[in-house]
């Protein structure tokens, strides 16, 4: 079988793909005070990472990601629930939010939140199902079990 030149998607998809990969990062970050957080940050890094599968292939990018989708799962929802258990350390209730400001040497002072982590929670869980979700109809070959 001859495998379709995909030149012009390969190409394209190098830049989205970064340019997708940073404005999660920015989405993730600003979500504690503004519009965004771990559940849309997560949405756009499972765009970027299926444009990745899209454009160059399932054993290309297992070879430059070498990541379980399927732990990313578990890993977000225990980050979550030990980021609200958190708060009975402090004689708070269940997923209280505090932040503090930290003085940083390169980047000055700084807002950390424990919402943060709590976003890091939803981060890894969204990007490990939705990416999952996606690859495994993608390889569903349509017979019936």
């Amino acid at each position: 079988m001859i495998k379709p030149n995909n030149l012009i998607l390969q190409t394209a998809t190098a830049l989205i793909a970064f340019i997708l990969l940073g404005f999660s990062v920015y989405l993730f970050f600003a979500g504690h005070n503004a519009p965004g957080g771990g559940f849309i940050g997560g949405l756009v890094t499972a765009a970027a990472v299926v444009l990745l599968y899209m454009a160059y292939g399932i054993d290309f990018v297992n070879k430059i990601l070498p990541i379980n989708f399927r732990v990313l799962i578990p890993v977000g929802l225990l980050v979550a629930f030990l980021t609200g258990l958190g708060s009975f350390l402090f004689d708070a209730p269940f997923l209280s939010h505090t932040f503090g400001y930290f003085e940083f040497p390169i980047f000055g002072e700084v807002e950390l939140a424990t919402a943060m982590l709590f976003d890091l929670g939803v981060y890894l869980t969204v990007v490990g199902v939705t990416v999952t979700i996606i690859i495994n109809i993608a390889n569903d070959t349509g017979s019936e079990v």
